[in-house]
């Protein structure tokens, strides 16, 4: 058995603690920034145009954030191609922490099943941060329009097949759209938008005849009187539109689509980098104005580890696909 003496325990206490410096060290350089992140401006890409949901989202954590770090933070709008060009940046962008996207089912759940050929992949390309949040869509008619009911969407496309059409810019808009095509025994002609508010535009200036959008979209339309809401997409009213029918109510039976936000960083960003991220979107996600954003849109908040958000992604790809499948839409 080996005697330690006082300086030899004291050489042993030296060599460990210069052992654990040089760890240290070479996990610092291993890992940059994951110490002091963040330390400059942070972006979040955003799939869709500015005042979409994703984007109101967006602006409300950068402001929390930027609340709790005093670093800026910057909202890049990046629409088009159902999500795909803030998708790729965000993929071939450096694993540093610096570049966010501000996710929803359409980029990385839906788009596997409704494009042949993505320019991204929804999983090795990217690391998962957190869930946002959760919510559902509302079907909305011109107001002084000739629909006052489902019912009456429904009858006219029956009377008129492919002649009612419907807008959508984004893949929770067109699959709602296209499902309910397929419950309503309709044929409807699908116009595409790179985001949910052109094509709520267009529905106003009367050039769709309906769409199927998300509350914090089409809540302010409706509020101010420009459109008028048929139906509520998910299996209970919105505490927002209580006296607004569920689309199963309406007639549509088995009717029930609802949207996710979450939050993810290139494949490769450092666990460090991931975790403190992580942190300050949870904190952020209970900040004044997330909590503004989330009761004006009728959105509920939440959150996930990394791991909880990688396997709800994987089941949430499985029942997009089954409903895209479902629907009959044939990829692009």
């Amino acid at each position: 058995m080996t005697v330690l003496t006082p300086t030899t325990r004291r050489q042993a206490v030296l060599a460990a603690a210069c052992a654990a410096s040089l760890a240290w060290t070479g996990l610092a350089q291993a890992q940059p920034g994951a110490a002091a992140y963040p330390s400059k401006p942070i972006t979040l890409l955003v799939p869709f145009a500015a005042a979409s949901a994703t984007d109101q989202l967006a602006r409300a954590l950068g402001q929390a954030i930027t609340e709790q770090t005093r670093i800026a933070v910057v909202v890049d709008n990046k629409a088009g191609a159902s999500g795909m060009l803030a998708a790729q940046q965000v993929a071939r962008a450096a694993p540093d922490g610096y570049t966010v996207l501000i996710a929803t089912n359409t980029t990385q759940a839906a788009n596997p099943h409704l494009f042949r050929k993505l320019s991204y992949d929804p999983v090795k390309d990217f690391a998962p941060v957190t869930g946002l949040g959760k919510g559902g869509q509302v079907m909305v008619v011109k107001a002084d329009g000739p629909y006052r009911s489902v019912a009456d969407v429904i009858a006219r496309a029956k009377r008129e097949p492919g002649k009612v059409s419907f807008g959508s810019g984004s893949a929770s808009s067109r699959v709602a759209g296209e499902q309910f095509q397929q419950l309503s025994h309709t044929q409807l002609l699908h116009v595409p938008y790179k985001s949910n508010p052109p094509a709520l535009t267009d529905l106003i200036g009367g050039q769709v005849d309906f769409m199927i959008t998300d509350t914090a979209t089409g809540l302010p339309q409706i509020k101010a009187g420009k459109v008028r809401a048929l139906g509520f997409s998910m299996t209970r009213r919105s505490p927002l539109l209580p006296d607004v029918p569920t689309i199963d109510e309406a007639g549509v039976k088995g009717y029930d689509m609802s949207y996710w936000f979450a939050a993810y960083l290139p494949a490769g960003t450092p666990a460090p980098v991931v975790q403190r991220l992580r942190e300050l979107l949870v904190a952020a996600l209970r900040s004044a104005p997330a909590k503004a954003f989330f009761e004006s849109a009728g959105v509920e908040a939440w959150s996930s580890t990394p791991d909880e958000l990688r396997a709800f992604q994987e089941a949430e790809t499985r029942k997009w696909g089954q409903i895209i499948k479902a629907a009959g839409i044939e990829p692009e």
